[in-house]
């Protein structure tokens, strides 16, 4: 009988035990749901009617995203007002009436690079951030895209060990380099700005998204295109063509160093001719130096107007939003029109 008494003792002690064991996750399980919940509900002060209340956690997130939202476009409306503001003392404030609502301005790499030739200077990118601000708080949605001549040509620097295709990539990387340089100086004049890039480069750009893109735009936010088209062998003329097509632009503006589209070269020809009006047709059998073919035929199959112009005389930006002559346009008479007023 001792034996079995003994016995028995132990199996219960086993089974006691082992029910210990099973009930101790469990038991931390609870204990660390109650701290959650706990920590989720915890009183806060009511700031406006000095009471104790008590909100989720998913109802704090909520208040603090709606007031960051409300920050925004309280900036943005700032931004707005002292754009009215400014326009109102230098006696411009007149134009109400834009050409276009959705455009693509193309900046090439030289422009951005000013008389240096090389890198960028600044006063040449706040003067386009400055007009690009302006015109993005009267409402246009603007995306841009930026060349990187000022910093590599893949085109140029093949040979001498390397290829064409590593040449285009590192040339990718210099629109990268001059597309947040943009962002930055965009921003400075209150403006969001997002730059999307072809290349995934997740800690500086957004991945090109199409959807996403539009999204943007239609936020009123200023989009800048990197990377050209992500492929090589392709010019950023081409990216800007493209990207205009898939976000639905109405015009593409090439702010470039010269006044616009000549039928020779004015640094070396002073009698050389401005157009003032092309159509593609008349850009492909001529072979001027608009943009490369690819471009001109994927602006004429979308019905893309191109509008060039020089990116250093002040306001031009501004006024081919107008609609005003200042440069070249290159399509339809309908959309050469101008209707500047």
């Amino acid at each position: 009988m001792g034996a079995l008494a003994c016995a028995t003792a132990r199996a219960v002690a086993t089974v006691g035990d082992g029910c210990a064991r099973a009930a101790g996750p469990r038991a931390r399980r609870e204990r660390s749901s109650t701290t959650t919940r706990a920590r989720e509900n915890r009183p806060t002060l009511d700031a406006t009617t000095g009471t104790t209340v008590t909100a989720t956690m998913g109802a704090r997130r909520r208040v603090r995203r709606s007031a960051i939202v409300d920050r925004e476009e309280s900036e943005r409306e700032g931004a707005r007002a002292r754009s009215r503001a400014a326009r109102a003392a230098d006696g411009t404030e007149d134009y109400a009436r834009w050409k276009w609502r959705r455009v693509m301005l193309k900046v090439s790499g030289e422009a951005l690079a000013g008389k240096e030739g090389f890198g960028i200077d600044p006063e040449v990118v706040r003067s386009i951030a400055s007009e690009v601000a302006e015109a993005a708080m009267g409402g246009i949605e603007v995306a841009l895209v930026v060349g990187g001549g000022n910093f590599f040509r893949g085109a140029e620097k093949e040979g001498n060990g390397l290829d064409r295709a590593s040449a285009d990539y590192m040339g990718m990387l210099a629109t990268v380099m001059n597309s947040l340089n943009l962002q930055a100086a965009i921003e400075g004049k209150g403006v969001p700005t997002r730059v999307m890039s072809a290349l995934e480069i997740k800690e500086v750009a957004e991945p090109y998204i199409r959807r996403r893109a539009i999204r943007h735009l239609e936020k009123g936010r200023v989009v800048i295109f990197g990377a050209g088209t992500g492929n090589p062998f392709f010019t950023t003329d081409t990216g800007a063509a493209l990207r205009a097509a898939e976000i639905n632009a109405q015009c593409v503006l090439k702010a470039t160093k010269v006044d616009g589209v000549f039928d020779s070269d004015p640094k070396k020809n002073k009698n050389a001719k401005l157009y003032k009006e092309l159509t593609y047709e008349t850009v492909r059998r001529l072979g001027l130096a608009v943009m490369d073919q690819t471009a001109i035929t994927l602006c004429e199959e979308n019905d893309i107007p191109v509008v060039v112009f020089n990116i250093s005389k002040e306001r031009n930006i501004v006024k081919a939003l107008r609609g005003c002559s200042v440069g070249t346009c290159v399509g339809s008479p309908e959309n050469c029109a101008d209707t500047c007023s």
